[in-house]
């Protein structure tokens, strides 16, 4: 029965923290982007994040998205500079037609950091892709 279970491989999707100036606030945030990278869009997108490390588990936070369109990017979340000492975990799920997808995609800790930042085409902004 288990051998029978396909589970599909998904490709062309990211996860990645963006450092950029926020206008309203006047600060250098970082945030969190889902890029879609396919030629398809993808709906009814779940976004679990937590942080972690051997000693310590920052609650779970969700993000819903119904549809992201092909070839585009929807920003997540803001999140804290103190959490870039843990590991950072992104569990997408999502819906390509009728099947169901899911990755788990994870920022170790300390990797989050101006040092690491390289230009992502996608968002045309500096960031880091998640592992």
């Amino acid at each position: 029965m288990k051998k029978d279970i396909q589970i599909p491989k998904v490709s062309n999707i990211e996860i990645a923290a963006v450092y950029e100036y926020n206008d309203i606030y006047k600060t250098d945030d970082w945030n969190i982007y889902i890029i879609n990278n396919k030629n398809i869009a993808i709906e009814m997108i779940v976004i679990v994040s937590q942080g972690f490390s051997e000693t310590k588990t920052t609650s779970l936070l969700r993000k819903k998205l119904d549809n992201l369109p092909a070839n585009s990017f929807a920003k997540i979340e803001l999140i804290q500079p103190e959490l870039f000492k843990l590991n950072n975990r992104f569990q997408v799920t999502f819906f390509e037609g009728n099947t169901l997808y899911e990755k788990t995609f994870i920022f170790k800790e300390n990797s989050i950091k101006e040092g690491a930042l390289r230009m992502i085409k996608e968002i045309n902004k500096r960031g880091i892709l998640a592992e």
